[in-house]
């Protein structure tokens, strides 16, 4: 009979039963509670329900293919050639998508555009084209060059080589950044509410109308349970096309030919300098009209009808600072389980974790809403937040952590165990000193993924109790000059705390992790 090894128990019992109670049982609840008033029909709102569904379904699709074709050139560019401040390039690339949805709302309302649909595709565009360039030229720059050599031995113009030989290696790679930008896209909430408004509802910003702001709590519920299956739809084929179209081939080591002389240098300058161009406008219009000492002095002002700045300051960084560490625990736990080599329960584990990725993260909200009041009633409690927060925070430090857990030599765990250590030690003295680099960069990213939240806690936030991103959308909503200027103010002081903790993350990430 096999021993119960009860530590290795307890430790897959804390995501576990976080994963159960947090996520798992809120989203069992929102199907029953949703399938019941599908089951019953709509109630005579069918209409405008169709236009949101089919208004959500266009816009990710046209905001993905227009994502795709602006990335194109710089995607090629920093793929193809090594040129001196092409990581500078990228990492102002990458600026726009770390910030949080209420900055890149607010951002684009520093341009002075109206609410409209225009806007929604061209913010998703700035926030997604860093997920093509990063996801592409990964692979893109380690395509063998002898493979293009000898097409172009043959006679095939630079065209003919792209289409015949570069495109098809490239194709999962593309599949998957459209894959991803798509669920962005599709899922998307801050963007759309500060620059659609309910005008130009997706299913995101119809859940938050119907059970914030028309308290229809089972027409909500039955509208997270449409945009799951499509969430799940989208994935199913992307799987399905990966499983049919993918490529087999040899990864090269990373490759970039020199800047050549002449015209093609100057193209190169110029795609990187228009893409980068393109992408900062908003966010340099954004500094330039804050400039106003006046207006963050008044951040330090209460005001009698949004409330404290200071306070929604003081908030947003209490809380992921206990998120952090929520994820940090559970995240932990689950890579240690995921790396303990036990076969299918490990695999599945692991996609489990990943799940409320896939998942909008106003589901999760209302979710919390509606089931956390059994066995006892968090749905008062300022813990939930925070808790909010770590769940979709957890994948990411799994992430961080499970490739440097499965780097660690097993003879260093045996020697230590032949030395007469129990597990729990080896763990403290080996595993964890060797992943706790890893493990910062997972608490990074928990840190930014919490301060910029908004879609769940836009559900569960307090009035009382405001974050920075509840605390812009408030003055958003308020007229005049005045509540745009403290709401644009609020969203410099969050895109830069959440620039300076990714830039410590890029360097924290420098190197090998894990290495000692």
């Amino acid at each position: 009979m096999r021993k119960i090894r009860w530590g290795w128990v307890a430790v897959a019992a804390v995501p576990t039963v976080f994963i159960g109670y947090f996520f798992a049982y809120p989203v069992a609840r929102i199907l029953i509670l949703g399938l019941s008033e599908i089951g019953e029909g709509f109630s005579g709102v069918e209409a405008r329900l169709f236009r949101v569904g089919w208004f959500t379904l266009w816009q990710a699709a046209l905001s993905t293919l227009l994502t795709i074709v602006v990335a194109a050139p710089m995607t090629w560019a920093v793929s193809t050639y090594e040129f001196k401040g092409r990581r500078l390039a990228m990492a102002l690339v990458t600026v726009p998508f770390v910030l949080p949805t209420v900055v890149v709302g607010t951002a684009f309302l520093s341009l002075g555009v109206s609410e409209s649909v225009a806007a929604i595709l061209a913010a998703h565009v700035f926030f997604n084209v860093a997920v093509v360039v990063r996801t592409v030229s990964a692979l893109w720059s380690r395509i063998d060059p002898s493979l293009q050599e000898a097409a172009r031995v043959l006679g095939a113009s630079e065209w003919r080589v792209f289409r015949e030989v570069t495109f098809p290696l490239l194709r999962p790679a593309i599949a998957a950044a459209s894959s991803i930008v798509f669920l962005f896209t599709f899922t998307s909430f801050g963007v759309v509410l500060i620059l659609g408004g309910f005008r130009h509802a997706t299913l995101e910003v119809e859940i938050y109308r119907q059970a914030v702001t028309l308290f229809d709590l089972p027409l909500a519920a039955a509208l997270a349970v449409v945009q799951l299956l499509g969430v799940s739809v989208a994935l199913w084929a992307y799987a399905r096309y990966q499983e049919r179209r993918s490529v087999t081939w040899t990864l090269d080591r990373a490759t970039r030919q020199p800047l050549p002389a002449g015209r093609r240098r100057w193209v190169v300058a110029g795609v990187v300098t228009l893409t980068i161009g393109l992408l900062m406008v908003p966010l340099a219009t954004l500094v330039t009209r804050t400039l106003s000492p006046d207006l963050y002095l008044r951040l330090l002002q209460t005001d009698p009808v949004v409330g404290s700045p200071a306070e929604a300051m003081r908030n947003s960084l209490l809380f992921a600072a206990v998120a952090m560490a929520i994820a940090l625990v559970v995240g932990i736990t689950a890579a240690t389980v995921i790396t303990s080599k036990r076969g299918r329960l490990s695999t599945w584990f692991d996609m489990v974790l990943m799940l409320p990725l896939g998942t909008s993260a106003v589901t999760v909200g209302f979710g919390f809403i509606v089931a956390l009041d059994w066995p006892i009633d968090l749905r008062a409690t300022l813990w939930l937040i925070p808790i909010a927060h770590a769940l979709v925070a957890v994948p990411f430090v799994v992430r961080s952590t499970v490739p440097t857990l499965r780097a660690i030599p097993p003879e260093l765990r045996e020697a230590a165990a032949t030395l007469g250590a129990k597990p729990s030690r080896v763990w403290r003295h080996i595993d964890l000193p060797i992943v706790s680099r890893a493990a910062g960069v997972g608490a990074g990213f928990a840190f930014v993924i919490s301060l910029g939240e908004f879609g769940a806690t836009s559900f569960i936030a307090r009035p009382t109790t405001p974050t920075m991103p509840t605390m812009i959308f408030r003055f958003l909503a308020r007229p005049g000059q005045t509540s745009f200027g403290m709401a644009m103010t609020m969203a410099v002081l969050l895109a830069a705390v959440t620039t300076l903790v990714v830039m410590w993350m890029d360097r924290a990430q420098a190197g090998d992790l894990g290495r000692f």
